[in-house]
This record gives structure tokens, C-alpha cells and sequence, in this order.
């Protein structure tokens, strides 16, 4: 039991980032109908950007969070505006392309400025783990839990209460019936892929401390965001936050019960299975545009 309650007690740290990470790239998708591929990209700036603010600007750690979370806000917008926004009505092909090129880019720039050698995050908390019942959890850990609860808890109450929420909403289902009851198309449309980037970011910057810190550590995160997008059903953002556990859940069980090398082969065989059995998700949106 003790055994169980460990791996269960790792599995909700780490679906914490995975659902921010599902979150950020479902709502891009489902308003602005991109497949964001620059995704990955992000969630290593996210982790950078903690780092330097840690260390080269000297920033409390517990400041850093929000600077990382604010430059991959902005590094987001700018992306949007330079890249997109000139784009917006071509085919999909060409952005898609447009995308993968801005995504390599961004992931060289960050090989060319810090190097190939892992970075390390100072964290401010002790090393004696927390223990309970049995269950054994860094500090760090469950600092990374409780701040990944919030933030996705910001998310539903900006999405669901907020004036730009129910922009945002109303451009998910009919973007020129929106624009012509006077929401700003494509102002919500930089402010959704800015946001999308800041779950990113914070993503990154969450577990960039509870690992280390190198260029390509977005790659596979990018897979496993996609991944938790398309079985919790694209354009669902509490599907995304529910595939996001649900991953984490499967990798946590199958490496502690199966091999810790099938980690991630095991939660990509549960999305193969629910994919044969739901083609479309386990919380699609019918609704949903394009």
C-alpha cells in the first residue's frame, strides 16, 4: 500500500505540468485552429528563464516562477504577432510549416546561447523530504504540486469569469459571429497564444528544478502534450487537464509495476486503446469549430 500511495503521490506532481502543458496547446487549437509546434520550445524557455532569473539576475526563487511565467506570456504574443498574424487565412500546411521552423529555431537559439551542458535550478527548500503515512515527498515536490493546482485553477476562473474568458469562449465557437457582436478577433487571437505559451512556460518552469535544465528536454514534453490533446479531445480544456493526469498516472504505475523502460511507452498505449474505442477523445467537444 505504501508502494502505491508513493507512486500515486509522484503521479499527481507530474500530472500537474502535464496538465498545464495539455492546456495551453488545447486552448491555442481549439480558438485558433494552430497546431502549435513551437510547444516544446516554449516549455524549455519556460525552464531557462527560471534559471536565469534564479541565478544570473539573483531573483527569490519564489519570483522567478512568475518572471518565467510572464516572458513565455510575452515571448507567446511576440510569436503570435510577428508569426501568425500575417498568416492568418492561409492553409494549413503553411503554417504548419511556418511553425516547425519557428519551433527548430527557437531550440538552436537556446543550444547557440547556453550551451549543450545541463543547468541546474537552486531550489530554497530543504533536502529532508516530507514524509506521511508512508509516503515520502520533497518539498520541492509538493511546492510544484500545490503552484501547478493554482495555475490551472487561474485557468478555469480566467476562461470561465473573466471578460476576456467569455471572448475568448465566443471566438471558439463562431469567430465571425464574435466579430460581428464586436469582440476583437484578433486581439483575443495574440492574448489565447500568449496564454497558451504562459502554461508552457510555467510548465517548464516548474519541473526545470526537479530535473535539469537543457535545450532539447522540450521535445518529448511536445510529444506527451499532443499526446494528453488528443485523448482528452482537442479543444477541451478539461480534457486536456484530465489526460494531462492521466498520463502521468499511467508512466508513474507502468515504470513502478511494468519497467521504468516502458515509462512512456505505457501511457502512449492507453492513448492508443482509448483512441480505438473513442477516435475523437474521451472529453471531445462537440461543438467545436474547424
Amino acid at each position: 500500500m505504501d508502494q502505491f500511495l508513493q507512486h500515486l503521490v509522484n503521479a499527481m506532481v507530474l500530472g500537474g505540468a502535464y496538465a498545464l502543458l495539455g492546456i495551453g496547446l488545447t486552448l491555442i487549437f481549439g480558438i485558433m485552429n494552430v497546431v502549435n509546434f513551437t510547444h516544446g520550445a516554449l516549455y524549455t524557455f519556460g525552464a531557462y528563464a527560471m534559471y536565469l532569473a534564479s541565478t544570473a539576475l539573483g531573483m527569490n526563487f519564489f519570483l522567478a516562477l512568475p518572471f518565467a511565467i510572464v516572458a513565455g506570456l510575452a515571448l507567446g504574443a511576440l510569436i503570435e504577432l510577428a508569426l501568425l498574424r500575417p498568416l492568418r487565412g492561409a492553409d494549413i500546411d503553411t503554417t504548419m510549416l511556418m511553425m516547425i521552423g519557428a519551433g527548430i529555431i527557437l531550440q538552436s537559439g537556446t543550444l547557440w546561447i547556453f550551451g549543450g551542458v545541463a543547468k541546474a535550478i537552486p531550489s530554497p527548500f530543504p533536502d529532508a523530504p516530507l514524509q506521511f503515512a508512508g509516503v515520502s515527498i520533497s518539498w520541492l515536490r509538493l511546492f510544484v504540486l500545490l503552484a501547478a493546482a493554482a495555475l490551472i485553477a487561474l485557468a478555469y476562473a480566467m476562461i470561465n469569469g473573466t471578460r476576456l474568458g467569455r471572448a475568448m469562449r465566443a471566438t471558439f465557437q463562431d469567430a465571425d459571429t464574435a466579430a460581428l457582436m464586436g469582440v476583437n478577433v484578433r486581439l483575443i487571437y495574440t492574448a489565447t497564444f500568449a496564454l497558451g505559451s504562459s502554461f508552457a512556460a510555467a510548465a517548464g518552469a516548474l519541473l526545470g528544478p526537479v530535473y535539469v535544465v537543457f535545450p532539447q528536454m522540450g521535445d518529448l514534453a511536445a510529444v506527451k502534450a499532443f499526446a494528453i490533446v488528443i485523448l482528452g479531445g482537442l479543444g477541451s480544456i478539461a480534457g486536456a487537464t484530465i489526460g494531462g493526469f492521466v498520463l502521468a498516472l499511467a508512466e508513474e504505475f507502468g515504470a513502478g509495476y511494468v519497467s521504468s523502460g516502458y515509462r512512456d511507452a505505457m501511457g502512449f498505449l492507453i492513448i492508443i486503446a482509448v483512441l480505438l474505442m473513442k477516435p475523437t477523445g474521451l472529453f471531445a467537444r462537440a461543438e467545436r469549430v474547424g
